[in-house]
């Protein structure tokens, strides 16, 4: 199945662009699919704890199980006052 991945802020940053697509296994969860792009990259691999998710515009949790098609999006944490 292939999904397309929205990155923010630092994370669009460490990877160089702000929209990717993947091809996923069936059954992939979101967990899955940011361990493939923190191999991918390194720098993201901090992020790991702290990054939002949403699929499809909801907010939702690394388990979360994919469907082809899905935009899935990573938001780093947001900092200031």
């Amino acid at each position: 199945m292939r999904v397309t991945v929205r990155l923010f802020a630092r994370l669009r940053d460490i990877v160089g662009v702000a929209q990717l697509s993947r091809e996923l296994p069936e059954g992939a969860t979101a967990s899955l699919l940011w361990n493939m792009l923190a191999a991918e990259h390194a720098g993201l691999a901090a992020y790991r704890d702290a990054v939002s998710i949403a699929v499809n515009a909801e907010y939702s949790k690394m388990s979360r199980r994919l469907a082809d098609g899905d935009e899935v999006a990573f938001l780093p944490p947001v900092s200031g006052g």
